[in-house]
């Protein structure tokens, strides 16, 4: 499916209450975080101010805002793309997950109470439950879903976000560098992490998510040949 339409497609499901901006945001990153939407996709002012029927005002104030969440790139004199992380941007990026989770993890065992135990593992069985359908899109939304609860239990706003910001990034990184592009999120590592959680053992819980975060990054193929698109253009004439 070509940008346009995956914007498009986002546009319609996000409804009309939005302003432009938060609209464009919005339909961007969740095309992003299904890896429905490429690195190095241009993301064309004139395509985006038709589609969302603003002006390019609001177009560069969403781009602007996507390029501080580094899920776009704005090339000088080319325009914006969607990111194309470097090998040592992934391995940062995994750093500073590693780093946060770990944190977020020692709250998250104080503050969870049975009701989040059992929306996450209803989670890890819809994200079971899309991957034996091979619904990857599915897969990688319910992936980062259990991430980000993991983070919301913390009550945390400030890590929250960063870690929104990184999971994001970990989405377009195991589109570049995994042969599979899938989430790599194996579910007996959520439920085991689950388990952790439930049972108020922090030293395992520490120990499965560094695991967890290991596993994910040793599967990557930094050696890999990237080509990412330059121009919608290219992709319109495929």
């Amino acid at each position: 499916m070509i940008a346009v339409d995956i914007i498009k497609k986002e546009k319609l499901a996000s409804g009309t209450d939005e302003i432009p901006e938060q609209a464009i945001i919005s339909s961007i990153t969740a095309a992003v975080s299904e890896q429905r939407l490429p690195a190095g996709t241009k993301l064309g002012e004139r395509m985006l101010s038709d589609l969302f029927k603003c002006n390019r005002a609001n177009v560069r104030r969403a781009l602007s805002t996507l390029a501080t969440m580094h899920v776009v790139q704005l090339r000088p004199n080319r325009g914006a793309f969607v990111s194309t992380p470097s090998p040592k941007e992934a391995r940062d990026v995994f750093e500073a997950r590693r780093t946060i989770e770990l944190t977020l993890a020692r709250s998250a065992i104080k503050n969870a109470r049975l009701q989040d135990i059992t929306d996450m593992r209803t989670t890890i069985a819809d994200e079971a439950d899309a991957r034996a359908r091979g619904d990857k899109p599915a897969e990688l939304r319910l992936s980062r879903q259990f991430h980000m609860h993991l983070a919301a239990i913390t009550d945390n706003q400030v890590l929250e976000k960063f870690l929104s910001e990184l999971t994001l990034r970990t989405t377009l990184i195991i589109g570049l560098y995994n042969k599979l592009g899938s989430s790599n999120c194996a579910e007996d590592e959520h439920s085991r992490i689950v388990q952790a959680i439930e049972e108020r053992d922090e030293k395992q819980l520490i120990l499965l998510i560094d695991q967890h975060l290991e596993h994910l990054e040793s599967s990557l193929d930094f050696e890999r040949s990237i080509e990412p698109l330059a121009t919608l253009a290219e992709q319109l004439n495929a």
